[in-house]
């Protein structure tokens, strides 16, 4: 039988509470940790207080436990003083690392305070992790079977540290099975309908032991498959291999990419094989599909650009089209939105092109064209086709989901 690893993550500092800073430390840890076969359980933010960290410390029942933050020169670094405290042990000076500080300052033109100098000081009873990029040396402690790491939290130095000491330390003392993650990328449905879809094919998975996450964003649903590689990694990627078939045989028109692949990759792709070009016409995305488009290096081969035509009189001009259409219909409507689709494909000369126009928000709607209320049409060899989308939400989630909604719509004719 596999047994699993588990960690917890504990970040201290009160910046992080307030959102002065963003915790992208926890996330990256959290994401290293799997890739090593150690299943983070527990992500904790904590104030710099004693009792807080005291807490932390032991409420952690996991078998590693991560601790980033607290570790610098100022009173307000109080996280090793915690963790004599928490370990029953003492501060040491290591002259070692004291003449690694003062060589650290004299790179650098300049004398160490006394305050920096006293990063030297230690836990006695502690394993001294290096510090490559910094003086906050990392302390690593063993108790009950656990494995306690206290790193800094300037991202930089923690990762450095990570990767070249802690997680080879932790990969050698619990040897974890290998976990197996594959992440498949859908769009065009929601996260309620696609689960109930794939309901049947969900319920397979249990016997293969894959777990199933659905994680969805904007316009966008992504399906982890995850599973325990013991010895045998090969049977574990066949299994998962299979499942990810059925899957696609399932729903092959939400399938658009897996793992790290985005909606314009793949459009680019598809375009750079078929030789063929792009050209876009917007309305209510102000430009924010082409910023798409052109994000992707080497887009200038399949993009020529495009219009945005924000206004009626620009939509006429640049686009050809007829103001008793625009008065008789609206500028969101079907026939407007094919009509730039097909006037900036001829205007530009490409293979084929995209066009939105809708009512992005918050003001605008009315009872016939709420906010959310989108038209997107692709043109091609084949003709123009259009769909009327309803996007719910903020000013800019209309813009994000009807942009990719409208990538996709080119992707399924180019399929």
């Amino acid at each position: 039988m596999i047994r699993e690893v588990t960690a917890t993550i504990i970040s201290i500092g009160d910046e992080l509470l307030i959102g002065q800073t963003i915790n992208t430390n926890a996330a990256w840890l959290g994401e290293r940790l799997g890739l090593v076969g150690i299943r983070p359980r527990r992500v904790l933010t904590i104030s710099d207080e004693k009792e807080e960290i005291l807490d932390a410390l032991a409420s952690a029942k996991t078998d590693v436990v991560l601790i980033t933050g607290g570790l610098g020169p100022t009173k307000d670094d109080i996280t090793k003083h915690t963790l004599c405290t928490f370990f029953d042990t003492h501060l040491v000076r290591h002259p070692d690392i004291e003449a690694q500080i003062v060589a650290f300052f004299e790179r650098r033109g300049r004398d160490p305070l006394e305050a920096n100098r006293a990063q030297a000081d230690l836990p006695a009873n502690c394993t001294v992790i290096p510090n490559d990029r910094g003086t906050a040396s990392g302390m690593l402690f063993e108790r009950e079977g656990r494995v306690h790491v206290s790193m800094p939290g300037v991202p930089g130095e923690m990762k450095k540290m990570m990767v070249a000491h802690v997680l080879p330390i932790l990969q050698q003392r619990f040897k974890p099975p290998t976990i197996l993650h594959r992440t498949i990328l859908t769009t065009g449905m929601g996260e309620s309908h696609l689960a109930q879809r794939i309901e049947q094919w969900e319920d397979s998975l249990v016997p293969e032991n894959i777990k199933l996450a659905y994680l969805p964003s904007p316009g966008l649903v992504k399906l982890r498959l995850s599973t325990y590689a013991d010895r045998d990694a090969e049977e574990a990627i066949a299994r998962v291999d299979r499942k990810v078939i059925e899957l696609r045989a399932l729903i092959p028109e939400l399938i658009f990419g897996e793992g790290k692949d985005r909606l314009p990759q793949v459009i680019g792709r598809l375009l750079k094989e078929r030789g063929e070009t792009l050209s876009l016409a917007e309305s209510c995305t102000g430009g924010y599909v082409s910023h798409l488009i052109t994000s992707v290096p080497g887009s200038s081969a399949y993009y020529t650009g495009g219009v945005v035509s924000y206004a009626n009189a620009v939509k006429m001009e640049e686009l050809g089209i007829p103001s008793d259409m625009l008065e008789l219909n609206g500028a969101v409507s079907q026939p407007v939105v094919e009509k730039m689709a097909t006037g900036v494909r001829s205007a530009l000369r490409t293979d084929w092109s995209i066009a939105l126009s809708g009512v992005a928000g918050p003001d605008g709607g009315t009872p016939d064209k709420p906010v959310g209320t989108v038209w997107i049409a692709v043109a091609g060899p084949d003709g123009v086709k259009s769909i009327k989308g309803d996007f719910p939400g903020t000013r800019g989630l209309v813009i994000e989901r009807s942009a990719l909604a409208a990538l996709d719509q080119l992707r399924q004719r180019l399929r």
